[in-house]
C-alpha cells in the first residue's frame, strides 16, 4: 500500500525537523547517525570489490557519517584512510561522539591522502550547505575532479545545495549517492540530478510518522500519486467525462502546440481541440488525426471557444510566443 509521504521531498530544513522529531520520539541522534554510516558502508560494499578507500569527513554531522562509514569498511577489512576537515577536537556532538569510535589515523585534509586511492567516500558537506565551497574544501574537491576517482556522497555530493539542487561554488560528480529518509529537491532538480549519480535512500529508523508533524508539501512525481485516482474508462463512460482539452496553436511554430495536442489525446483526453489562427489552420487540420482542429480569428475568437465549459483544460504557450499574435487578427490581404 503506497503512504501518502512516500513520495515527499524534504528540504534540508524539513530534514533537521524529522531528526528532532524522531529523537523526541525516543531514536537518539548516535543511533541515527550509526544507522546512516552503517547504511553508506552497505552500499559501497554492495557497489565495489573490496579496495583502498579515503573517508573524507567534513566537520559536521555529514563528517560524522562518513567516520562511523569508515569504522564499519575497516571492520569488514577494507583499507581505510580518513581525512578530517578541521580537527577531532573541534567536533560536536553526535559527530564527535563517532568520531571517537574510530581506531584508526585521522589524516590532514590534503591531495595526498587520496594516493593510492580506488574509491573515496564524500562526508564532506551535506545538504544543509549554505555558501559556497571554498579554501581547502574546493582545492579537495577540483582535486578529486582530476583524478577521477568513484565516489559516493554521504547525503549529497559536496557543494550540492539539497534545496535547489544549485552547486554553491563547484560540487563532486557522485557515482552513487546515499540519502537517509526521504530525498531532497536537490536530488532531482539540475544539476543536482545528475551530480548524485545512482539514488540510494537509506532507511536509518526515522518514524514515518514524523511526516505527519511536518507535513511536507512538494512531492516527486510518480504514479504513486495519482494512479488511485487516474480516471480509467468505464463501459458506460462517454467522452466528456474525460475531459476536453483546448490548446491554442502558434501561428508560426506550430510544432510545439501539435505535439502538446498529441500528448494529451494519448494520456486520455476525452476530446482534444487545437485553436489555430485562420491564416494557418490549414497547416494543423491536414497534420493532425484524431484531434479536432478549429480556426479562430483574434482576442474575440479565441474567447468564443473558452465559453463552452465542456472545455475543461486550456493549455497556453507551446509556440505560442510573447508578443501580440497569435491572438491577434491579421491585417486583411
Amino acid at each position: 500500500m503506497h503512504e501518502p509521504y512516500d513520495n515527499a521531498l524534504l528540504t534540508p530544513a524539513e530534514m533537521g525537523a524529522a531528526d528532532r522529531a524522531a529523537i523526541a520520539r525516543g531514536v537518539s541522534g548516535v543511533q541515527l547517525m550509526e544507522a546512516a554510516g552503517r547504511a553508506v558502508a552497505q552500499n559501497v560494499q554492495a557497489r565495489w570489490p573490496r579496495q583502498p578507500i579515503v573517508v573524507l569527513c567534513g566537520p559536521g554531522n555529514n563528517g560524522g557519517d562518513g567516520f562511523t562509514a569508515a569504522r564499519h569498511l575497516a571492520g569488514a577489512g577494507w583499507p581505510v584512510r580518513v581525512a578530517l576537515l578541521g580537527s577531532v577536537e573541534e567536533l560536536k556532538g553526535d559527530a564527535a561522539h563517532h568520531a571517537g569510535l574510530w581506531q584508526g589515523k585521522v589524516e590532514p585534509f590534503s591531495l595526498e591522502v587520496l594516493d593510492g586511492a580506488g574509491a573515496v567516500i564524500d562526508a564532506i558537506f551535506g545538504a544543509g550547505l549554505a555558501r559556497p565551497v571554498e579554501g581547502t574544501a574546493a582545492e579537495m574537491i577540483e582535486g578529486m575532479k582530476v583524478r577521477k576517482l568513484p565516489v559516493c556522497a554521504v547525503d549529497v555530493p559536496s557543494g550540492l545545495d539539497g534545496a535547489t539542487g544549485e552547486i554553491r561554488g563547484t560540487a563532486l560528480q557522485a557515482e552513487i549517492t546515499v540519502t537517509f529518509f526521504r530525498k531532497k529537491p536537490g536530488h532531482v532538480l539540475f544539476p543536482g540530478r545528475r551530480l548524485c549519480g545512482s539514488m540510494i535512500v537509506a532507511d536509518i529508523g526515522t518514524p514515518a510518522e514524523v511526516l505527519e508533524d511536518i507535513a511536507p508539501t512538494t512531492f516527486e512525481n510518480g504514479p504513486e500519486l495519482w494512479l488511485e485516482r487516474y480516471p480509467w474508462p468505464q463501459p458506460e463512460s462517454y467522452k466528456y467525462q474525460r475531459g476536453h482539452v483546448l490548446v491554442l496553436g502558434g501561428a508560426i511554430m506550430t510544432g510545439a502546440s501539435r505535439l502538446t495536442s498529441t500528448g494529451a489525446m494519448h494520456i486520455g483526453a476525452g476530446l482534444t481541440t487545437l485553436a489555430a489562427p485562420s491564416q494557418v489552420w490549414p497547416v494543423y487540420a491536414t497534420s493532425l488525426t484524431g484531434i479536432i482542429a478549429q480556426p479562430f480569428d483574434g482576442v474575440e475568437g479565441f474567447k468564443a471557444l473558452l465559453a463552452d465549459e465542456r472545455r475543461n483544460v486550456v493549455a497556453l504557450g507551446p509556440g505560442a510566443a510573447v508578443g501580440e499574435p497569435p491572438l491577434k487578427k491579421s491585417a486583411p490581404q
